[in-house]
């Protein structure tokens, strides 16, 4: 059986929760260099609490729903070998099991759903041309 363990947290506070953002469709950047690192656009709320994202020149209007069931964002831990005395000792067996730990680093509870089509934002139209 293969047990693994999972804290709760280093200092023993809750997780920050998280929120998943869907999309419908499919996000590019204009050299095709990916999202990672990037930022993807501005999220807003209005008043009465419906999220807004504007990414461009573009506005998508969402909304918030609970998840029917939460997910951990967790962290591996890779452990040590224990009784490990000699270098070269180790080098040799390859039986030796390591003990991996993982953390809970975020919980997500709830997500944004943006399934509209995005809306052109238009500022200023000139009248002539």
């Amino acid at each position: 059986m293969v047990q693994i363990l999972i804290r709760g947290s280093v200092d023993g506070n809750s997780p920050p929760e998280w929120l998943l953002v869907e999309l419908q469709g499919e996000m590019m950047t204009r050299h095709n260099s990916g999202l990672a690192g990037n930022v993807m656009g501005d999220l807003l709320y209005t008043k009465e609490g419906v999220p807004v994202l504007i990414v461009g020149h573009h506005i998508l209007y969402g909304k918030q729903v609970k998840l029917e069931k939460p997910f951990a964002v967790l962290t591996k831990h890779p452990g040590h070998s224990q009784d490990i005395s000699d270098a070269s000792q180790v080098a040799m067996e390859t039986d030796q099991r390591e003990s991996t730990s993982y953390s809970v680093s975020a919980l997500l509870k709830r997500k944004l759903i943006f399934k509209t089509r995005p809306k052109p934002i238009i500022t200023n139209v000139p009248k002539r041309v």
